[in-house]
């Protein structure tokens, strides 16, 4: 359980009353080392920062020279690219400032599938057979010292800027601009690779028409899609940003805006984070990424318009996919149960797609708080794959350890590619597993824990209090959305939302009675708090815009169960509860009982289903029941003045035996019920939740197992049916959690005290 960390006091300085700020805002600006009002000034208000300038990095002014001196000769230039978000940007900010400048740049943003990250030879040597004189880097380049030498050899200059981590010697390239060549505690450090190409942008457009800010829109989507540390020119650059995209010319960007259903004077780095930068990563993932600078850059809305269409498909398959491998890799981590023992988790698979296992790594380590890394093995016996780690482990370190057994790798402390032969694989995973546990020894990390900002009352969570709190934004890395929780709620009522029906959304309740909703993205499929149960909530609070209407929105961060749910079964006070749950043969008890229905599910040896109760003196439960509901619903069908429990569990199912079970009936029903039934019906004869009768009989559809029709809770089944592999790996989840949910009901059943089973 991830411990919850106690705001400490924090009495800010008596100057920040100069900023108008609410209490709270101000405790957590100073909660985060900001002790100055000048301090305070700079990180809320950009005007009031200072910027570090451009000839701060080393190389810069060499760099915008030499650059200078190609448009002034006419010389051709190549721009090599990335093809991620940052890249994209970076790409398309270059690309946009030579223009200016009268230059005609081509570019090359590597296809991932065929080329991965980086400057790979083969392709570097047809765009030097074009002529080009002068290769510019953006968001790659400071670890390509073979591909430089080559494109040294061709007569070829090569100015660098990147902002990855450096190599231990430096290509023998005429520039390597980087912010990690600065001091740590340089304001221009961490900008990721579009912060450095508008900084380089910024040099070269001096004394120009064209400003530098036009492209501002750009950083704010490399900054945020990068994750960069929110902090000095980063931050900053930021804040610039995103009010220049609230109102970007760019017809491209515009178009994705429909696409997304964002207003764009709405717009802040969440919308970047979670709308923008997933379809525009996609392109990169999925597909070639050179159009999007075309797309960034062009005045024809019909184009614009088809292309963001294009994203939007692309970005549907990709959920898909990362759904696919994340399933996949819990499934191996549910047969395979001692992966958990190692502090990194290494999994590989022939059949996942390298486009998007590094999102299923970044959901995987915010579930189990380690790194982790994905691999996909190609019919060449390569396995490449994606690292996300966690503070304090610095994942490219961890990998170069093992570099003997690599064919290549680079990345940052939190995230990194790599690929090795496929027989490598177990001597890496062990030496990984080795290098990251003396880290975690070296760190002393701390166990997984959050930190909270404030405990909050449900009333005192208003519009008023989130706007009050926004001037602290953006929030990301470095500067973290504030994290607050409320005590003693229950949810009173639940649903799944989105398209895929991927997201919760709960009504929370407190002993008070007032309510709020929470949205939990991801969440179908997680464990739950149970019904009844009473729990503390951590939560993100921020005000946004449903239709037109402002309203508060949380999104779950954690939660704590502080009371377990009593049972919600309501029995007469006057039934006698019996409990001969610990007896060693309650058999010849039960059969001695006289007018006394036996609700037994799973093998009927003795009883009735629960669709065949019947009104009687006793009723003996000698199944435990797959929900309180089902228990619920045969009390008040038998209304006995006696309750035996007995809780005789049935055989427990996986998905996998789940489903094959259903199956079997429903050939039942198909063959000798002419296809008709009752979830009731069906749900007794497995000794299952309704629900999750529901649920396998969508998934054997969505397999083009048979045809499901419901009509209020009579089933009509007929054979075949239309394949959606889809909608069957959605619902396949939702099956796993319910079953979760019945195993440990069932569970509770067993240990509770017999009293609460009565009023």
């Amino acid at each position: 359980m991830t411990r919850w960390i106690d705001p400490p006091s924090a009495s800010p300085p008596e100057s920040f009353s100069d900023l108008r700020l609410h209490p709270l805002a101000a405790q957590i600006l100073h909660r985060r080392g900001i002790s100055t009002l000048a301090d305070a000034r700079a990180f809320l208000d950009p005007d009031a920062y200072s910027p570090a300038p451009a000839s701060d990095i080393p190389d810069m002014e060499r760099a915008a020279e030499r650059i200078r001196e190609a448009i002034r000769e006419g010389e051709e230039i190549c721009i090599w690219g990335d093809f991620d978000v940052d890249g994209q940007t970076s790409t398309t900010i270059l690309v946009q400032t030579l223009r200016a400048l009268g230059a005609d740049p081509c570019w090359h943003i590597p296809v991932r599938a065929t080329e991965s990250h980086g400057i790979k030879i083969p392709f570097l040597r047809k765009e030097l057979d074009k002529g080009i004189r002068l290769l510019l880097t953006c968001d790659t380049g400071i670890s390509e010292t073979e591909a430089i030498t080559y494109a040294n050899s061709r007569g070829v200059d090569v100015l660098i800027t990147d902002h990855h981590a450096l190599p231990p010697a430096l290509p023998n390239a005429l520039a390597a601009v980087n912010p990690n060549r600065l001091p740590e505690e340089h304001p221009l450090a961490t900008l990721p690779g579009a912060g450095v190409a508008y900084k380089l942008a910024e040099l070269l457009l001096e004394g120009t028409a064209f400003s530098p800010e036009e492209l501002l829109d750009l950083v704010a989507l490399g900054i945020v899609a990068d994750v960069a540390e929110q902090r000095g020119d980063a931050r900053y650059l930021l804040q610039k940003g995103l009010t220049r995209l609230r109102d970007t010319q760019r017809i491209g960007l515009r178009a994705l805006y429909d696409i997304a259903e964002l207003r764009a004077e709405e717009l802040n780095e969440e919308h970047i984070g979670f709308l923008l930068a997933p379809r525009m990563n996609a392109l990169g993932r999925l597909d070639d990424a050179n159009p999007i600078v075309d797309f960034l850059t062009t005045r024809d809305a019909v184009y614009a318009r088809v292309f963001a269409e294009q994203l939007e498909g692309l970005n549907a398959r990709r959920k898909f996919l990362v759904r696919q491998v994340y399933a996949a890799a819990e499934k191996q981590i549910e047969n395979t149960p001692a992966l958990l023992d190692s502090p990194v988790l290494v999994l590989a698979h022939s059949g996942w797609e390298g486009g998007v296992i590094g999102i299923a790594a970044s959901r995987l380590v915010e579930r189990y708080h380690r790194p982790v890394l994905l691999l996909t093995i190609g019919e060449d016996g390569i396995a490449r794959g994606s690292a996300r780690s966690i503070e304090g482990i610095h994942i490219t370190q961890a990998i170069a350890a093992q570099k003997t057994l690599l064919l290549g790798f680079g990345g940052h402390p939190m995230a990194a590619g790599l690929s090795l032969p496929v027989e490598n694989l177990d001597a890496f995973r062990r030496g990984i597993a080795n290098t990251v546990q003396e880290m975690v020894r070296r760190a002393a990390l701390p166990e997984a824990a959050i930190s909270l900002d404030a405990w909050l009352s449900l009333d005192d969570i208003t519009l008023s209090l989130a706007a009050a709190l926004e001037p602290l934004s953006p929030f990301g890395a470095g500067n973290p959305a504030p994290i607050f929780a409320t005590r003693n709620l229950r949810v009173k009522s639940r649903a799944e939302i989105g398209k895929e029906k991927e997201h919760l959304r709960w009504v929370v309740e407190d002993e008070s009675g007032n309510v709020q909703e929470v949205l939990w993205w991801n969440g179908a499929g997680e464990e739950s708090p149970p019904d009844n149960a009473q729990f503390d909530l951590a939560y993100h609070l921020r005000a946004s815009s449903y239709r037109g209407e402002k309203r508060v929105q949380l999104e779950l961060v954690d939660f704590h169960v502080t009371r377990a749910a009593a049972v919600e079964i309501r029995v007469k006070s006057a039934r006698k509860i019996t409990d001969w749950r610990e007896e060693i043969s309650p058999r010849e008890k039960v059969e001695s009982l006289e007018d006394a229905v036996i609700w037994e599910e799973g093998s009927r040896e003795l009883g009735v289903r629960r669709d065949a109760l019947t009104k009687a003196k006793t009723l003996v439960v000698w199944t435990t029941p797959p929900s309180p509901r089902a228990f619920r619903r045969a009390v008040e069908t038998v209304d006995p003045e006696e309750v035996v429990l007995v809780f005789q569990d049935p055989q427990a199912f996986t998905p996998d035996s789940f489903l094959r079970h259903l199956s079997g009936i429903v050939k039942f029903i198909l063959n000798r019920k002419e296809g008709k039934a009752s979830l009731l019906e069906v749900a007794a004869a497995m000794a299952e939740r309704e629900e999750a009768i529901r649920i396998g009989l969508d998934i054997l559809a969505a397999k083009g197992f048979c045809r499901v029709a419901y009509e209020k809770e009579t089933l009509t089944l007929s054979e075949g049916g239309e394949k959606s592999p889809e909608d069957a790996a959605t619902r396949y989840v939702q099956l796993k959690r319910i079953l979760k949910e019945t195993a440990a009901y069932r569970r509770h059943c067993r240990r509770a005290a017999a009293e609460h089973f009565a009023d």
